[in-house]
């Protein structure tokens, strides 16, 4: 019996050694030696993916393996998220991670699918986007106070879109609400996309909305940004005043972005993406036109993002219990 299981050990690490692809994960040494997943859970055409695609072509250069992007989209980025969790850590999935994800849904799903803090191991924090307040350029309001004092004359009249319950957009309009004793409806959508459409169109009072998916609407007058919720200025929108500026205090809404792996990934690993993913956002080539977009890259390391979830998930803990979102 013990020839036997020493014999069927020593055939399998044989055919490890020359069958491609046989080894169950990546090593620091050898890795990349395939394609790279790199999985987004959000809709295609969306802010998302005008980071992840460019980013994503410039870490294949890097790496010398094609890095190939997956939109799996749905339930504010769980089913995304989930997929990557049953995911072998083996180094060739990636996942696209947001503040909503990682911080906000474990407390608004009751059946969220993955554990981000078991799940997952932190990769990068490649950058932040600040959302604005933003209304349509044919809606009467030129200034946040305007929008607060027509909400107060008519309670529940107006009403605000967002991505979807628990979506950033969301939490910055319950936020919004708080801060100025307002009573606005809340309209979520299946995604950004769709809630600008309605912005538009008129048939939404107001969203909130990261800086790049608005701010070309804005500078084309389609659209009119009343404040950005940030403690700054935003320089590719100069003349729009923050949200404390406008008057109302104790406000920010920034959402930061990052990469996580599987947990369980060789750490030699890790740091190697991590590394190139920093290399790339350095690059001018790559950062100059992402910021004009309004994308502000960052580029932490596994540590700064640990420390920075850490933090991030006591604050979206305590605030979606204080506003009471929850997904059934």
């Amino acid at each position: 019996m013990k020839k036997g299981l020493s014999s069927a050990l020593l055939s399998m690490i044989t055919i490890a050694a020359v069958v491609p692809g046989a080894s169950l994960a990546a090593t620091g040494d050898s890795y990349p030696s395939k394609p790279i997943t790199m999985v987004v859970p959000f809709p295609p055409g969306g802010t998302a993916d005008g980071f992840a695609r460019p980013l994503a072509q410039e870490l294949s250069k890097r790496l010398g393996q094609p890095v190939v992007v997956e939109n799996k989209p749905g339930a504010n980025g769980n089913i995304g998220s989930a997929a990557v969790a049953r995911a072998p850590a083996d180094g060739y999935t990636i996942l696209y991670s947001s503040l909503s994800t990682l911080a906000v849904n474990p407390f608004i799903y009751p059946e969220q699918g993955y554990d981000p803090r078991a799940a997952f191991v932190p990769v990068s924090i490649t950058h932040q986007m600040a959302n604005v307040l933003v209304v349509g350029a044919q809606t009467p309001y030129k200034s946040v106070t305007d929008l607060i004092n027509d909400a107060k004359a008519n309670p529940s009249k107006l009403s605000f879109a967002s991505a979807g319950v628990g979506n950033t957009m969301h939490l910055a309009g319950e936020q919004f609400l708080t801060a100025t004793g307002t009573k606005i409806v809340h309209v979520p959508y299946k995604g950004g996309a769709d809630a600008v459409n309605d912005i538009l169109g008129g048939r939404v009072s107001m969203m909130f909305n990261n800086l790049p998916a608005i701010v070309q609407l804005v500078k084309s007058g389609k659209m009119r940004a009343l404040a950005v919720a940030d403690s700054k200025r935003s320089p590719l929108l100069p003349d729009v005043p923050t949200m404390k500026e406008a008057g109302v205090s104790d406000f920010t809404n920034v959402v930061w972005v990052g990469f996580v792996m599987k947990k369980g990934t060789d750490p030699k690993v890790v740091n190697r993406i991590s590394s190139e993913i920093k290399a790339v956002l350095q690059s001018p080539k790559f950062r100059k036109p992402q910021e004009e977009q309004g994308y502000e890259i960052i580029g932490s390391t596994p540590e700064e993002f640990a420390k920075t979830l850490k933090t991030a998930t006591d604050e979206m803990g305590q605030l979606t219990k204080d506003i009471g979102i929850r997904v059934n």
